[in-house]
């Protein structure tokens, strides 16, 4: 949709996120990222902290089952998506305005620690995975049909044939 503001938020999870459901079972997960900035002060040669901004975040649907098994109160995310606002009167009478983030994206940062990453597939793909296992099959493009890390290269290309990734 043209208009909407789409940004970028890298920060830590101030709490683990609340997963709920809606009436018609859709998940929902929320949580807080809390992001500050630094910057580097040459008279005094130390970094310094900025202002931090608490930005409540908002995952639908799998990927909300997914961040709230994954995220972690304190772990740093990145996060992307739609930023929106909203106002509404408190009990008191006063106009309120909240800015939240429906998030589109939502990734563990490895700045400072390390993830294993398992995929999660759909229980159609999960049943074709689990008989070509069965039957001793597994695609070699898959790089996702072996449950044990880095003994499935795929045929050509990639870089599991002894080749250095590109970067």
């Amino acid at each position: 949709m043209s208009g909407e503001t789409i940004i970028t938020v890298c920060g830590n999870a101030t709490a683990d996120p609340e997963l709920r459901f809606t009436p018609a079972g859709a998940a929902v997960a929320k949580f807080t990222v809390a992001s500050t900035p630094r910057t580097y002060n040459k008279q005094s040669q130390a970094w310094e902290d900025g202002s931090t901004l608490f930005l409540p975040v908002s995952v639908w649907r799998q990927q909300a089952e997914h961040v709230a098994e994954s995220v972690v109160k304190g772990c740093r995310v990145v996060v992307q998506g739609r930023l929106s606002q909203r106002s509404y009167e408190d009990r008191e009478g006063v106009k309120r305005t909240v800015f939240e983030l429906e998030a589109d994206e939502v990734a563990v940062s490895l700045r400072s620690a390390t993830a294993r990453v398992t995929k999660a597939s759909s229980s159609g793909q999960q049943a074709v995975q689990s008989a070509r296992r069965e039957q001793g099959r597994a695609s070699a493009e898959d790089p996702w049909a072996s449950s044990t890390p880095g003994t499935q290269a795929p045929a050509s290309g990639g870089w599991g044939g002894g080749e250095e990734p590109p970067f």
